[in-house]
């Protein structure tokens, strides 16, 4: 029991991180119609800005406080990784917004591997690692010489996610850009005719997504310690893997599904081969969308006549 409690710890503290990537994914989605395949690099820069930026505030400007320190990185990486992603979305997607359905998903493509190779080139290909933080931890039980251990960092992955879930979800449904992005999620030529800023809303939503990956690349960074170019593919597979199994078009649903494909990757690696994690959370995918196509928490598509 304690290595199924400590390693539950373990998936709930993997499933987060997973869980603020997909919640990028799924408000993409749900306002244009198109998967956002940069954003695994979106999130992916985010860690290299964190990591840049702590690197100063520690090296070079001499902040003792650790705490201080993480805050004032977390705001850095979310307003570069914001203007990155603005940037993206101007430059590579609303000019092809009104064209054939393939030319953005190309694009984001494009936009993935140039975002990848140009931190390859300028940081280098190896991996970049920073001391150790946070690693004072809480033995919430020992039995047989083995110890469950909660960490001041999974706490903090955890507590953090929860809060930004509460956070958008009352942006999304209870202010006027909620509202607007709601209205272009159901129709976007009818919300310009009522007056609603298409073009705006949608910058603004890919705002929000990066700066939701900047929270989980600075939360990434701080959890292992160690980045790497290549770091963006997977986990951004992943988090839209997640969005998918959680329905696409629902916050909660982004985390939930997370928090399962964390779990189940953490559980498989446990108990079973840790070599075929992947392909146990892409089974469990595939048999939810067969019997559940819409997700878990997703609303299934009504066609109107």
């Amino acid at each position: 029991m304690e290595v199924f409690f400590q390693q539950l710890i373990n998936g709930v503290t993997l499933g987060s991180i997973y869980g603020l990537i997909a919640i990028g994914y799924t408000m993409v989605f749900g306002i244009i119609g198109m998967v956002n395949f940069s954003h695994g690099d979106v999130f992916m820069v985010s860690t290299f800005i964190a990591l840049i930026a702590l690197m100063i505030l520690t090296t070079w400007l001499g902040v003792g406080s650790i705490l201080i320190a993480l805050m004032i990185v977390l705001i850095v990486a979310m307003v570069f990784t914001s203007l990155v992603s603005w940037t993206i979305e101007r430059v590579a997607y609303r000019p092809l917004r009104g064209s054939f359905r393939l030319a953005p998903l190309i694009s984001a493509i494009g936009m993935s591997i140039v975002l990848s190779n140009f931190v390859q080139v300028a940081q280098g290909p190896r991996n970049k690692a920073i001391d150790p933080i946070l690693n004072n931890v809480f033995v919430l039980s020992a039995a047989g010489g083995y110890q469950v251990t909660l960490s001041y960092k999974q706490i903090l992955i955890v507590v953090v996610t929860a809060a930004l879930l509460a956070v958008f979800w009352w942006v999304v449904a209870k202010t006027p850009l909620g509202r607007a992005q709601r209205a272009c999620e159901q129709d976007r030529k009818m919300a310009a005719l009522l007056g609603v800023d298409v073009d705006r809303t949608i910058s603004i939503t890919f705002v929000m997504g990066a700066a939701l990956a900047a929270v989980a690349g600075t939360l990434y960074l701080v959890y292992y310690g160690v980045v790497n170019f290549s770091d963006g593919f997977t986990p951004g597979v992943k988090a839209f893997t997640a969005a998918v199994l959680g329905g696409i078009g629902s916050l909660p649903g982004a985390v939930l599904g997370g928090l399962l494909i964390g779990l189940i990757e953490v559980f498989w690696s446990a108990y079973f081969s840790v070599e075929y994690k992947d392909v146990a959370a892409f089974s469990i995918l595939a048999i939810v969308l067969i019997f559940m196509p819409q997700g878990i928490l997703g609303r299934p598509d009504v066609e109107k006549v």
